[in-house]
Parts: structure tokens; sequence; C-alpha cells
């Protein structure tokens, strides 16, 4: 069975996050330990609420430099909501910047909407050659949120969705995925969404699984 750990740095409501990477076929463990996530085949960063506060909790356990180094070697990472938007190189909330990650160039900004947060089921936009996507044609997920990423990032697939304005609902950038919606709050399609990230592991013998599940 593959292993997933999910980033436990403070964030808030998480163990819907952790029930649903169970549900999908995952050991689960949520963890700061850098040797457990060393370990795990994949690891889960989780995001709610202010895109400052996000950060300063990574920082608390030396998660930004895990979550980089991660990404540069090429191992399973994905990232939700605010996870999605601190792989970028800042966020701007009422007039305060942060600095991100920084993963993939761009920022962070208040969503240009007649209604805002949106909050609720929108549709996506997303690649035909997406293995995040496969399989799960034009289902719609849920969201919850303020401010988005519109700048999308070079060589990667990008998904995209519509409130207001376009931005970005999900990157796939090689081993590194992260999604603005919530797949744990999406039902179906982002359990299947789910079951995609798992099966992209590396097999025991060091390659991706063919299987999509």
């Amino acid at each position: 069975m593959s292993t997933i750990a999910v980033l436990d740095y403070g964030a808030g409501n998480v163990r819907s996050a952790v029930r649903a990477a169970e549900a999908a076929g995952a050991e689960v463990v949520l963890t700061a330990d850098h040797s457990v996530i060393d370990a795990a085949d994949g690891l889960l960063v989780p995001g709610v609420g202010a895109y400052s506060a996000v950060m300063a909790g990574l920082e608390r356990v030396d998660g930004i430099e895990l979550i980089r180094s991660r990404h540069q070697q090429g191992r399973p990472l994905l990232g939700i909501c605010v996870g999605l938007q601190v792989f970028f190189t800042e966020g701007e909330e009422h007039g305060v910047k942060t600095a991100g990650i920084g993963l993939w160039p761009g920022k962070v900004t208040a969503l240009n909407a007649p209604v805002v947060p949106h909050m609720g089921w929108s549709q996506v936009s997303a690649p035909s050659d997406s293995l995040m996507f496969s399989g799960i044609g034009d289902e719609r997920f849920y969201f919850v949120h303020s401010y988005a990423a519109t700048d999308a990032p070079k060589d990667a697939l990008v998904t995209t969705a519509v409130h207001g304005e376009p931005f970005i609902a999900a990157v796939e950038d090689g081993t590194t995925w992260a999604a603005q919606f919530h797949p744990e709050k999406s039902a179906d399609a982002g359990a299947r969404l789910l079951r995609n990230w798992i099966s992209s592991f590396p097999s025991p013998g060091g390659h991706p699984s063919d299987t999509r599940l």
C-alpha cells in the first residue's frame, strides 16, 4: 500500500484530507517529522486560511525547504487550496505581501469577482493529456477561496476555472501537483483525482504505475 504524509504545520481542518486520502487507498499519517515524510511515497500539503499564516506555519516546522527539496527531487507532492497558493512566489492579502515557497513564478491576489469568496461547485477546464484529471471528464469541484493565482507556470499542465475572471484551478508539474479546490470535499471527482495521484507514485521498482484506478 502506498504511504502519504500529510504535513502537520498547524493548519486547521486537515482531518477530512487525511480521511479522503485513506479512502483513496493509501496509508496516511499526519506528521511534521522529516524522517517520516522522507520515507513516504507522497507528501500532501493542506492549506486553510491566510497565505501569511500558512507560510508562518510551514516555517515553524522547516516545511519550506522540505517542500522545495521534494519538488527538486521529483518526488510526489500535492498542495491543496492555500497549499497550491504558497507554491507560487508571492501572495498579497489586504495590501500585505508575503513571500511564498517559489516553486513557480507568479503572484496570488484577490479574485476580481462580484461575489467573494468563491464558495461552491465549479467546473474546471483541464488539458486533454492531464494525468491529474484522467477519467474525470466534466465533473465539478468544490472551491472555497477569495484569492487565486492567474499566471500559469511554464512547462506545466494548467487547469483553469472561472469566477469573475479566469484563475488557476490546478497545476500538474511533473510529480508536483496542486489544486485550488478541495478534492476531499469534491465527492466522486475529488476521490478519483486522489486515486490518480496515488497511482502516479513510483512502483517498488522505481517507475510510476501505469494503472489508472
